[in-house]
């Protein structure tokens, strides 16, 4: 009976591998040798469900999102026929060893590996690798199937690789080009990059801003893997990289994880040498902050890890690298084949080890801080709750009581009174070591060389008061029933408080609707309520023409869930009365925004995002290339993003420019589009430089600095994203919303002299320091009394300066409105009649 048994399973087990090795491969698929041609999107989505369907008892499809441009996004699960059947019980299993699920786990011997390619659209060998990955896998590698589930996602972002591809096929030559100077090895602006609204996606893990990341973690949370790898490209002339990652490493990493990186890039050693190929580790690509492929997934308990193979955009089909050798997408989507099977076999090795440390990672008795409690506006309170449920992260509010330990606004011991609208984030949860990288005021930093930003701390970029406490807070349950607005057809108008980006929404909805809209400049009192500078009047009278006056701007209040106060009367109890010239008409803006190559496609991504996804007001694209035959008259706004205008804004371009700011014109400049007037006449604003006898030391200094030493002794120069308290006018427009003080991202070293002429919405004092982030001793020293935000009047119109972009990576929520309050409340000129 045993040898019956035993024969029938080495049948079934034979005839699955005749099927393994029926499936056809992607050259037999597709037509072409793999890294012969760039595969469209749909291409291996076809490849996926073909073998979806040729081997179902081991390979599943998922659809879980789509992109903006309706391209579907999908993961593969492939593991052996035993395990499939099981697939939701090893789930289950992995979620209870990290705690999320109650109960004990069953087993702890099926490791769970994730592979994650081209989240950079140009960055296109890996998708191609994800197809020969999961054939090698079905039709050679059945053995390490059988204690590992991989998962694939064959494109994180559809949208940007088929913009590289499809430029690329319709761009290069046959046979390609080695050439480093043909056409189809630079790309045009934008690049493929980024995703339909030229974000990062490899910088929005954390923040979720983008549909494909909000989706991603729908499914990522669900599954919880103890591998997660990213695979990417980088420039032509770096041969391959793959883990053990740089420092500096994140404090809550733990020694296995830093130990498992090691085993798993000597894995990848022992081909790469086999085959001759150049290969490096431990360098550039760290583990700090938390919103790439690799630091989430780490320190969501996983090994996370960051392949990165020569070529990226330039890469092309083939191309002559620097050192005289031709690399070639043949070869690129061999690195990323091998590393990524190389991944699951040292993950089959070490399934057991790998369940038992992931498990271990879920202590979070050693966490210093035990509770966040966070105060301020119910809206960006209410924006934070919406964060931690993307990221399914628990949080309770606040009994009445009083809560002590670090306090942010302060950056030293204090103490808050809570109450039930206080929000409560407790590291004593699965995820609690998400929770203190998110939430801990000044991340830990061992190396100040580091990739990205060093600051990113919750309480800061959504502009909340917030204690860190070493002991656990208790909380509450809250009940609230939202309160919805009724109409009074006698009142003189409706009063709401300008606070928030939610606040504006609903502005820029009742401007749609072509409901006319005032704001007050000054505080005043009615009805025994007072409301601060900025809130907006919608008076009766106003709105003469509009039919159904009440019920439409009711349902757009409910819509947005704002509170109005219906005025009994248009004579203040104190401060301006409604018709006051205090009180002033918000003339629906006309804005245009500049595109293109002079533009920072990143930045232009995230205002357009801004406007179409957020703020929902409409903008016009102007493509730099053809600003000087626009015709600016037809627009009263014009935003700059970051970018290098000279060539837009030659002598021709800057008196269009300026002419037309002064017929009322308001142009907002953004971060490095600040070079394009600063220094220049017409213009108030200044470079801060050094001193230049200070200067001329530095320099005669740094001529005796080792070679070696130069990198690190740079440092001191840069500030890499560090947050900084700035003091705020607000009694400017541009302010309307915020209290004296503002903490902002400063993302770089750049600085300007306070406006001679103009107004200092924003500015640093005269000793600034660094609340959270790194900023280094030299850059920090031309800091003192700098511009942050800033308007300059010149005839009827304005130029509006942004030092620091508010819109950076769409995640320091707090400094939105300052970017809104320019658009509508700043020199707000009269109508067109």
């Amino acid at each position: 009976m045993q040898k019956l048994y035993a024969f029938c399973v080495v049948a079934i087990f034979s005839i699955s591998l005749s099927f393994a090795q029926q499936i056809q491969s992607p050259d037999t698929f597709l037509g072409y040798e793999l890294g012969t041609k760039f595969s469209r999107h749909h291409q291996v989505v076809d490849y996926f469900k073909y073998v979806a369907t040729q081997m179902p008892n081991q390979v599943q499809l998922e659809q879980y999102g789509k992109t903006n441009e309706r391209r579907p996004l999908m993961v593969a699960y492939i593991s052996s026929e035993e395990n499939m059947k099981n697939l939701e019980i090893i789930r289950e299993n992995n979620l209870k060893s990290a705690g999320i699920l109650n109960g004990n786990s069953d087993s702890n011997k099926i490791a769970i590996v994730w592979l994650s390619y081209n989240v950079h659209g140009n960055e296109a060998s890996s998708t191609e690798a994800s197809m020969k990955t999961l054939y090698t896998l079905l039709t050679q590698k059945q053995d390490w199937l059988k204690n590992t589930v991989v998962i694939i996602d064959p494109c994180i972002n559809p949208d940007g690789r088929d913009r590289y591809a499809n430029w690329f096929n319709e761009t290069a030559s046959t046979p390609y080009d080695i050439d480093q100077q043909a056409s189809e090895h630079n790309e045009p602006w934008p690049g493929g990059r980024p995703n339909h609204y030229l974000f990062d996606l490899n910088r929005d893990w954390a923040w979720a801003t983008q549909v494909e990341s909000a989706a991603r973690l729908k499914i990522y949370n669900k599954w919880m893997p103890q591998i997660h790898v990213d695979f990417h490209e980088q420039g032509i002339n770096e041969p391959y990289y793959f883990a053990p990652a740089a420092e500096p490493f994140h404090e809550i990493i733990t020694d296995w994880q830093r130990d498992f990186q090691t085993q798993i890039g000597k894995n990848h050693a022992k081909y790469f040498d086999a085959e001759g190929w150049l290969y490096f580790t431990r360098e550039r690509f760290d583990l700090f902050y938390p919103s790439y492929g690799d630091t989430y997934p780490t320190y969501m308990g996983a090994i996370g890890m960051t392949y990165e193979q020569a070529g990226h955009g330039r890469g092309g089909l083939g191309i002559l690298n620097d050192e005289g050798d031709e690399l070639t997408l043949v070869d690129r989507v061999a690195h990323h084949t091998t590393t990524g099977l190389s991944t699951v076999e040292i993950a089959s090795k070490n399934a057991e080890k790998l369940n038992s440390e992931f498990k271990k990672f879920f202590d979070n008795s050693g966490l210093k801080y035990k509770s966040y409690v966070l105060q301020g506006n119910t809206d960006k309170i209410e924006a934070v709750k919406a964060l931690l449920d993307k990221h399914e992260i628990l949080y309770g509010h606040a009994s009445n009581g009083k809560v002590s330990g670090l306090k942010y606004s302060t950056s030293s011991q204090g103490s808050v009174n809570t109450t039930t609208n206080d929000l409560v984030v407790s590291a004593n949860q699965p995820k609690g070591k998400m929770v203190k990288v998110l939430f801990e005021p000044n991340a830990k930093l061992s190396d100040s060389l580091t990739y990205d930003i060093t600051a990113w701390s919750v309480p800061y970029a959504y502009g909340l008061e917030a204690i860190a406490s070493t002991s656990s807070v208790s909380t509450a349950v809250v009940g609230k029933t939202p309160s919805l607005n009724t109409m009074s057809p006698s009142a003189t108008g409706y009063v709401l408080p300008w606070n928030t980006l939610n606040d504006a929404q609903f502005l820029a909805d009742l401007l749609k609707q072509n409901i006319r809209v005032r704001f007050t400049e000054k505080p005043f009192t009615t009805d025994g309520k007072s409301f601060d500078r900025g809130s907006l009047i919608i008076v009766r009278g106003d709105n003469k023409k509009v039919s159904d006056f009440d019920n439409k701007v009711i349902q757009t209040a409910n819509a947005h869930k704002r509170s109005l106060h219906a005025a009994a009367s248009g004579f203040s109890t104190s401060g301006p009365d409604f018709g006051s010239p205090d009180i002033k008409l918000v003339n629906p803006p006309k804005v245009a925004m500049i595109s293109g190559e002079a533009t920072s496609s990143l930045n232009y991504g995230e205002l357009w995002h801004f406007f179409e996804k957020q703020l929902n007001y409409p903008v016009t694209s102007i493509n730099s290339e053809h600003f000087s035959y626009i015709n600016l008259d037809k627009y009263n706004v014009l935003i700059m993003p970051s970018g290098n205008y000279r060539s837009m804004l030659n002598d021709n371009g800057m008196k269009k420019l300026q002419d037309w700011v002064k017929n009322g014109g308001k142009v907002i400049a953004i971060d490095r589009a600040l070079n394009a007037f600063a220094n220049k006449d017409g213009f108030s604003l200044s470079s801060k430089k050094e001193d230049k006898k200070d200067e001329d030391k530095a320099d005669k200094k740094e001529n005796l600095i080792p070679y070696a030493d130069r990198e690190r002794e740079y440092a001191k120069n840069l500030i890499t994203g560090a947050v900084f308290e700035t003091k705020i006018d607000a009694t400017h427009p541009m302010a309307f919303g915020y209290s004296n003080s503002y903490f902002t991202l400063k993302l770089g070293s750049s600085a300007y002299s306070l406006l001679e002429s103009g107004y200092n919405v924003g500015y640093l004092g005269e000793n600034p320091r660094s609340v959270s982030g790194f900023a280094g001793s030299e850059a920090v020293k031309t800091l003192g009394k700098t511009l942050v935000f800033g308007e300059e009047r010149q005839g009827n119109g304005s130029v509006i300066y942004m030092v620091d972009n508010t819109m950076f990576r769409s995640f320091w929520e707090n400094g939105k409105l300052f970017l809104v309050n320019a658009i509508f409340f700043v020199n707000n000129n009269s109508a067109e009649l």
